[in-house]
């Protein structure tokens, strides 16, 4: 994963590489005349060049600055193009052009504005004052190219640059007639009009267009009637598209207008955000209730004097100093007592449920807090701060907050995040905000099978990168350590990969400017952006090193003890424990002892969670006893207490059907901690119950428990002989029994009790020999059983198994590559042969790697064997499954076998080898007859391929031959003729090779033609008898095919009315389809208009015998005749 990471960040762009080839490629693009309408080759080019273009736009998307430096040269061509195309079409409206073309160049500058932003694009628009007539009267052609529905991207272009134009200080009735004064003005105001309802970016340009008419002293006097239309369009049934338009134009207004201008209408503004609230369509929708927030704070900023802003910002540089602003405003301002009534509707909104629209509130506050006197800024900001604590006096502890909470805590962390952006956080406030901060970072809310509270986690993570970045290191040293342990275990043990970079990035922000964590940069090195990606590698790596420094052990215990073995998600708890049992190796003494005892306070509760994760901890922490201590008897006393703590859980918690989890943690608690006395003492021992637990949990349906119960009994093994009773038990029991059996065979420790192995072998063997659908599963495991004998006893496999027992397994696993067993699961045989190939490749590996300890390696793995093992795999390899394929293929640089482009045309390849020849042709007829289109279609191409490369022959160049491939594929069908599921797989492939010609040249030799005679043979056997449409069907295609053989005709003439009389009308029907599209594209040598008239006109699907037999008669004397 550090390699995969590192990989993508070498692909970080550096400046525009592809610039040359870009430009090149628009210059082609530009050189087209859009008055010309493209050819449908000129179309498919034209296509794939804006599709290179767009491609190299993509790249870029996350770094488009790196474009700006080329900007000016790439777009100014394009928009003058655009422009000498709308003069030309102004002045001759009627001259025809293409729209494909127009279409590719308006969607270039639009690609271009969605990767850079139309802010930083429109400026190398043209913006003379004779633009605004060009562009204005191109818009307004009738049945213009911006009328066309499809155009929508010039439409958003052309208002864009309507929106630059009327940027620039002239009176627009300059342009008005002396009869018609403020035509201009007007045309531009409907069209900005009639564009707001729509739905897509055109209602951005109109806005932006119509909120700069209403910003110009010329036409900004109908700004007024504009709001009262808004106000009276909202207070009745307003639509919501053209709602959102209106908001739109007021915010871009309010944002960009006159002071003067806002300040004299804000009457009529706040009642249009009333009215917005009153409106429940409105209300209900996150897009306009976020643009009623941003015309808020707006208005807001609007009215306040703006020139404390530069007082009030200060940013410590990374030396740790502040940018002292060189003076302070401190006299006071007066304050509109609109603020007031505006500050409470951010408030409120900042509980808002959508998170974009608790964003635009918390930016509104903090902004209109930053113009405001110190103590009014600081009244927003304790304001803001009680927000934390509405729904936490109610609430016993964090976790027992109501959903909402989650909302409102968000929107209040956003906003104390701006505030804080801002330098607004006061001395005064500063321990509360920590205070409640230091809770926000572990806000987790269960609800059913999720939780809620990441977003909160992680803007608590911004508020602290922000307060590091603005406040006096000497405020934050009374909690850097705090903050920096709480930064640290969230870095590390937080669920969400976005929020332990949240907290690292924090954790980096305060070692970088306050320098007052302790061992910042050391921990910092261990908890970077990389390391905490990966969460394995975060529990596990990360926290580990972390706790190596003292400062932080502790608090990481407590946090896995309280938190992550406490959360719901069972894989935290896996990960939590075992990142536990690290930590405590590392002060074993102290640290087991006290972690044990806070386990089993945990095992008395009443939520099954915390006794889970409890077990799991428990389990972990008797590991690291065994790991780290090596006096026996102090090693079995704390085991001894590790596994006393069973008794505390009830026994209904650890027999409860639904309890699995629980149940499987115990058995490993077991297997981590039983020792001989407790075996011994059986009843009597300190639990009571324990073989209870065990034989429950071989018995439960569900896998992990099995497994965990075996592995409980594999550690029993090493301690005592308890295999001979259990197979004899499990053995005749029921299916659960027998699958937990095959897993208990493969852990069992041999070396310790030899006198088992045969038996457990035997049993294995027994098992798989009758393949069964009920008994797949079982067969399953015990083929994963199998290589684990082997791997256990390799050491001393000389002595343990004889070769023939090897063989036996060896050969067993050969087996199980044939299983193809399907029920109504699919295709389940498919489990056993994965199973299998990877039980082959160990069996393989181990024997080959330690052969020198064996006396004779090829009687335990001989060389005939072992070329079976791999022609079955390769079998595999190129069969339909892709993930079949993929396991077949594993190899060490990772090719993709389950990618059948890359594959196949290779895979064809091995044919040639005359050991897998058979196995490898078997895969490929049944890829040949996959359903599937993505396998079949590649199969085909690549058999076709390879066997035109083929000779007739084989000869000094090529050991295979043309023929050598037919009569493969024929006694591939013969050896298995009553099976359907191989017979038509193979004819499928003749009939490709017969479709594509590959086997014409068969015809041109003896041996060839002895070949076609033989298929021929095959197909038309019993052929009346046949049940099986589909092969029935393929056999009639095949001697169809054969009849433009001259060997051939006669015979397969004589045939055809067995297919055309055939029983099943869909044969019948089949069959003169496909003779008529034969005779149609192939050459026979003679006319056949008569005979596919026939075929037409011919009803075939009729019951009617008479009426098919009359012309199937007639055919094929046609047939006979001609030829003749």
């Amino acid at each position: 994963m550090y390699l995969f990471l590192l990989l993508v960040e070498a692909r970080l762009f550096t400046t525009f590489e592809q610039h040359s080839e870009f430009l090149d490629a628009q210059k082609s693009l530009l050189s087209l005349n859009l008055f010309n309408e493209p050819s449908p080759d000129e179309e498919q080019n034209e296509n794939l060049l804006f599709q290179k273009l767009s491609h190299i736009l993509d790249e870029y998307q996350e770094q488009s600055y790196l474009l700006d430096p080329f900007l000016e040269n790439l777009v100014a061509p394009v928009v003058e193009h655009l422009k000498s195309f709308a003069r030309t079409l102004v002045d001759n409206p009627t001259q025809t052009y293409s729209d494909k073309r127009l279409h590719l160049l308006a969607f270039l500058l639009y690609s271009y504005i969605k990767c850079r932003g139309y802010k930083t694009i429109i400026r190398y628009f043209p913006h003379e004052v004779t633009d605004l007539s060009i562009a204005l009267d191109f818009v307004s052609i009738p049945n213009g190219p911006t009328q066309d529905t499809t155009q929508w991207e010039l439409r958003y272009i052309v208002l864009l640059w309507l929106y630059l134009i009327c940027m620039i200080p002239f009176d627009l009735s300059q342009f008005d007639d002396p009869d018609s004064v403020g035509r201009t003005s007007e045309t531009l105001k409907a069209l900005a009009m009639g564009h707001l309802e729509k739905a897509g970016l055109e209602r951005e340009g109109a806005s932006l267009l119509l909120s700069r008419l209403y910003m110009r002293k010329d036409t900004g006097l109908g700004f007024e009637a504009f709001l009262d239309w808004t106000l009276q369009y909202l207070k009745g049934n307003p639509d919501i598209f053209m709602s959102i338009g209106v908001l739109q134009v007021l915010c871009e207004a309010a944002k960009s207008g006159s002071a003067e201008q806002v300040t004299a209408n804000i009457a009529r503004l706040l009642d249009i955000t009333n009215a917005i609230d009153q409106t429940s369509s409105l209300t209900s929708n996150t897009v306009a209730r976020k643009y009623r927030t941003k015309l808020l704070s707006r208005i807001g900023l609007r009215i306040l004097p703006a020139q404390a802003v530069a007082n009030k910002r200060r940013v410590r540089a990374l030396q740790g100093n502040y940018d002292e602003p060189s003076t302070f405003v401190t006299s006071d301002i007066d304050i509109p007592t609109e603020i007031e009534t505006i500050l409470e509707q951010l408030f409120d909104t900042l509980s808002d449920k959508d998170t974009i629209v608790r964003w635009s509130a918390s930016k509104g506050v903090a902004r209109i807090a930053e113009r405001l006197p110190s103590d009014f800024a600081n009244q927003v900001f304790q304001t803001v701060v009680g927000l934390f604590s509405i729904h936490s006096i109610a609430a016993a502890s964090l976790y027992d907050m109501p959903t909402v909470a989650e909302s409102t805590w968000h929107g209040a962390c956003l906003a104390c995040a701006e505030m804080a952006r801002r330098s607004l956080v006061s001395s005064e406030y500063l321990p509360e905000l920590i205070e409640w901060l230091s809770k926000a970072l572990f806000f987790d809310l269960r609800r059913g099978a999720h939780s809620i509270g990441s977003n909160v986690r992680d803007a608590a993570s911004y508020v602290l990168w922000a307060l590091a970045r603005t406040q006096d290191t000497t405020l934050l040293v009374p909690h850097a350590n705090i903050l920096a342990r709480r930064l640290v275990a969230v870095a590390v043990y937080d669920r969400e990969i976005h929020i332990r970079r949240a907290a690292s990035a924090a954790f980096q922000e305060h070692v970088g400017r306050t320098s007052l964590f302790p061992h910042g940069i050391d921990i910092l090195g261990k908890t970077d952006f990389y390391a905490v990606s990966v969460r394995r590698n975060a529990f596990l790596h990360a926290a580990p090193q972390v706790a190596e420094h003292i400062e932080y052990r502790e608090f990481l215990v407590d946090h896995v003890v309280n938190v992550i073995l406490r959360h719901w998600d069972a894989s935290m708890r896996e990960l939590g424990s075992q990142s536990l049992r690290k930590i405590c190796s590392l002060d074993l003494p102290n640290l087991g002892v006290k972690t044990a005892a806070n386990m089993a306070r945990l095992l008395e509760s009443l939520d099954t969670t915390d006794i889970h994760g409890a077990l799991l901890a428990l389990s972990e922490i008797a590991i690291a006893y065994r790991e780290n201590i090596q006096d026996p008897s102090q090693l079995e006393r704390h085991l001894c207490e590790m596994f006393c703590y069973l008794n505390r859980i009830p026994g209904e918690v650890l027999f409860k059907p639904r309890n699995e989890l629980v149940t499987s943690a115990a058995c490993r608690l077991i297997e981590s901690t039983i020792t001989l006395t407790d075996i011994k003492l059986e009843a009597k021992s300190s639990v009571p119950n324990w073989r209870k637990v065990v034989d429950y949990g071989l018995k439960h349906r569900s896998s992990p428990v099995q497994e965990s119960a075996a592995r409980a009994l594999g550690a029993i093994s090493r301690l005592t002989d308890c295999v001979n009773d259990l197979i004899k038990e499990l053995k005749g029991g029921s299916s659960t029994s027998q699958q937990s059996l095959g897993r208990l065979l493969g852990l069992i420790d041999y070396n310790t009790h030899p006198r088992c192995l045969h038996k457990a072998v035997e049993c294995l063997l027994d098992i798989v020999k009758v393949p069964s659908k009920l008994n797949i599963e079982v067969r399953r495991i015990c083929y994963v059983s199998m290589p684990q004998i082997l791997s256990n006893v390799i050491p001393s496999l000389s002595n343990c198994l004889s070769p023939e027992v090897v063989r036996s397994l060896f050969g067993s696993l050969l087996v199980g590559l044939d299983d193809y067993t399907i029920d109504e699961r699919g295709d389940v045989g498919s489990w056993i042969r994965v199973v299998c190939i990877k039980g082959l490749a160990l069996f393989s590996e181990l024997l080959i790697s330690n052969a020198a300890c064996l006396e004779r390696l090829e009687d335990y793995l001989p060389p005939h064997e072992f070329h079976s093992a791999i022609a079955g795999i390769l079998k595999q390899g190129v069969e339909r499954l892709d993930n079949v394929r993929q396991v077949a293929g594993d190899n060490p640089d990772n090719i993709g076998w389950n990618e059948c482009a890359w594959l196949f045309p290779r895979a064809v390849r091995l044919l040639q080898v005359p050991e897998y020849r058979k196995q490898v042709l078997s895969g490929i007829v049944l890829s040949v007859g996959s359903k599937t289109d993505s396998t079949q279609r590649p199969m085909s191409t690549s058999l076709v391929s390879y066997a035109e490369t083929l000779p007739i022959l084989p000869d000094d160049s090529n050991p295979f031959g043309l023929v050598s491939l037919v009569n493969d594929l024929l006694d591939h069908a013969k050896k298995h003729i009553t099976s359907n599921s191989v017979v038509i797989p193979v004819f499928q492939a003749f009939n490709i090779l017969l479709e594509a010609e590959s086997l014409s040249r068969l015809s041109e030799d003896t041996s060839g033609v002895a070949s076609l005679k033989a298929l021929f043979s095959v197909v038309t056997k019993n052929v009346g008898r046949l049940k099986s449409v589909q092969r029935v069907h393929e056999a009639m295609k095949i001697v169809v095919n054969l009849l433009v053989m001259e060997a051939l005709f006669e015979a397969c003439v004589g045939s055809l009315s067995n297919f055309l009389v055939h029983p099943f009308p869909k044969i019948r029907t089949d069959t003169a389809e496909y003779l008529y599209l034969l005779l149609q594209s192939r050459d026979l040598g003679f006319e056949t208009d008569s005979i596919e008239d026939i075929l037409l006109e011919t009803e075939w699907t009729l019951g009617n015998g008479d009426v098919t037999k009359s012309a199937s008669d007639i055919v094929l004397l046609l047939l006979e005749a001609r030829k003749s």
